[in-house]
């Protein structure tokens, strides 16, 4: 069995859980999960299944998108309302402010992740460490926040909902902190759900809890799916032979009008063999990954 499952992850159970669960569903081994969601998170979570697993790493680098509750007044050392409580403070900002200090976060910045969270610190995960009451100082990296919108005012509990689009490697929890650092009175998060990642929206997703050993593969999706952003190209019998052997194949004898330095999707008819890199000088297609083999 070999594919891509995109399942809408219910709270409650983790990202692993639920590959655990998979790999029960459909006996096999090999089955990942691309882009970490935490317990209390809903959403789109990628799943691949056998040798669709060496396409993990296109997925977990692809934007995603998010709808939020955020809770003004109160800060914990997670992050999100799951966490222990570190301060609380009154509120007194308007929507208008608050829309004003969410249009600061659209692009580029330097964020730092939460203490409660999968990052490894001299191999050990830093919620790990959080756990033992350790503190560690947690380098800032680069994100981009694409979008950001308000979708409802602020309530009588202080909380509204967002909207956003990301990049990799960006936290909400760390998102909502920064904003209510900058309102002044504190934010965590207080719900969370990913409605689209790599392009893959909420609506094409199945619920875990209606997944059997026997309807599974009707919601298996064909692996490359996950690259259908790169070109294709095709290639003879024989030269697929030779790829799926670990064999670099001569551009000179792939029809394509221009080789550019770049990944291709590699075809024998309608079978996907995995991705190649064309290295225009060397003259060769050099293989990035083998799905088939």
């Amino acid at each position: 069995m070999l594919g891509l499952l995109l399942l809408d992850k219910a709270e409650g159970i983790t990202s692993f859980g639920a590959v655990a669960r998979i790999r029960k569903l459909t006996g096999q081994k090999r089955v990942g999960h691309t882009g970490t969601l935490d317990p209390m998170a809903t959403g789109v979570l990628p799943i691949l299944i056998g040798r669709a697993t060496v396409l993990s790493q296109y997925l977990i680098d692809a934007d995603k998108s998010y709808s939020a509750t955020v809770k003004l007044g109160i800060t914990t050392d997670s992050c999100d309302i799951t966490g222990n409580v570190l301060s609380t403070k009154n509120v007194q900002c308007s929507d208008a402010e608050i829309e004003n200090i969410l249009s600061l976060f659209v692009g580029k910045q330097m964020q730092t992740p939460p203490m409660y969270s999968a990052i490894k610190q001299n191999g050990v995960r830093m919620y790990e460490l959080a756990r033992r009451g350790e503190t560690v100082e947690i380098p800032a990296r680069e994100i981009e926040v694409f979008s950001l919108s308000k979708t409802t005012s602020l309530n009588q509990q202080n909380e509204f909902d967002i909207d956003c689009k990301v990049s990799k490697g960006t936290y909400i929890r760390s998102l909502c902190r920064d904003i209510g650092e900058k309102l002044g009175c504190g934010a965590v998060l207080t719900s969370l759900r990913r409605t689209s990642a790599a392009g893959f929206d909420i609506e094409k997703c199945v619920k875990l809890d209606n997944l059997t050993a026997e309807n599974i593969k009707d919601y298996i999706l064909p692996c490359d799916l996950v690259v259908d952003y790169m070109p294709k190209i095709q290639v003879s019998e024989k030269q697929a032979v030779r790829f799926c052997n670990g064999g670099q194949l001569s551009l000179d004898r792939i029809k394509c009008e221009n080789f550019d330095s770049k990944t291709y999707r590699v075809y024998f008819g309608e079978k996907f063999l995995g991705l190649g890199f064309a290295d225009i000088q060397e003259n060769f297609l050099k293989i990035e990954c083998l799905v088939d083999r």
